[in-house]
């Protein structure tokens, strides 16, 4: 099994009244900026090991499990967990973690998949806090009209009491090795040893003793609200800080969208952000932190400097 280089420590802060699990690496250090990164879609904190371990120049890090992943639960106290999720609630998660862990402080902020959605986003509600941001990709969502909302809306709402009937329940999987088999099919660069790794940082054993995905199942319900490219693009435009944007050479949207949102349409939605570096990274797919740990290390260590 892989062994870490450098261990997180784990440690709890409010968050608008849930306990936001963190993880942590080095040490504050006076005058310098945490390095902030934030994880995608059924993802955990705990999935930038590789990328850490493989940095050069220590560094006072910080990951979050956003709300319903990981060990940072959706409900308030001893509630009822979410039955959905709000986009708008991650970019005030963030800043109130900042808040936090960094109050009055500029951060570099470096973000997957969902994650680098978020950090855009964010990036142009409070351009302020953010030093140097990199986006790996956060590609957004296809373009929609206002005539499909009828539809959406319709759908959120069939999904909800599909939820509620258990009909989106997450699959659990009876050891930690069949968790790891998963890991592997949905990314086959992926090796045993990370697998292994991975699979129990990102599933946990149940009262019956099932490996369950540390994930909401509501995290699936589909977004009530269309995507508006217009309002990503307005944001986009307010980023003050130097952007790097980096790419994988599977192309991702080209096998999830099937021709409706490509790389160059979102290209050209980069080209809204005023001072943008583009970079790619070869042999990797999505999950690039975990494909090619090393370069993604010197891509972000080289701008960070």
């Amino acid at each position: 099994m892989y062994q870490a280089l450098n261990a997180s420590r784990s440690r709890f802060v409010p968050v608008r009244h849930l306990s936001y699990h963190v993880r942590e690496w080095g040490t504050p250090v006076a005058g310098e900026p945490p390095l902030v990164l934030v994880h995608g879609w059924m993802d955990v904190a705990a999935s930038w090991q590789f990328m850490v371990d493989a940095l050069r120049t220590p560094r006072w890090i910080v990951a979050p499990d956003w709300r319903g992943y990981g060990l940072t639960k959706s409900g308030i106290g001893d509630g009822p967990p979410a039955d959905n999720f709000w986009f708008p609630d991650y970019l005030a998660d963030l800043d109130f973690l900042l808040d936090a862990i960094a109050p009055g402080q500029a951060v570099d902020l470096v973000g997957h998949s969902m994650g680098g959605n978020v950090a855009m986003m964010y990036a142009g509600v409070r351009p302020e806090r953010i030093r140097r941001l990199i986006n790996l990709e956060g590609f957004g969502m296809p373009e929609t009209r206002p005539a499909q909302a009828p539809s959406r809306y319709a759908q959120w709402i069939d999904e909800l009491k599909a939820l509620h009937r258990g009909e989106m329940d997450l699959k659990s999987y009876d050891s930690a090795e069949g968790v790891a088999r998963r890991l592997m099919k949905t990314n086959p660069r992926l090796t045993q040893d990370k697998a292994d790794w991975l699979a129990r940082q990102w599933a946990a054993p149940d009262a019956q003793g099932r490996w369950t995905i540390l994930g909401d199942a509501a995290h699936k319900v589909v977004n009530a609200h269309l995507y508006q490219v217009p309002e990503a693009l307005a944001l986009y435009e307010r980023i003050s800080a130097p952007v790097l944007s980096v790419t994988a050479s599977d192309d991702s949207l080209g096998q999830w969208w099937k021709g409706r949102f490509t790389l160059e349409q979102y290209r050209e939605r980069l080209r809204h952000v005023p001072r943008l570096t583009e970079a790619h990274i070869d042999n990797a797919g999505h999950m690039l932190h975990h494909d090619q740990p090393e370069e993604l290390a010197q891509l972000i260590e080289n701008f960070l400097a």
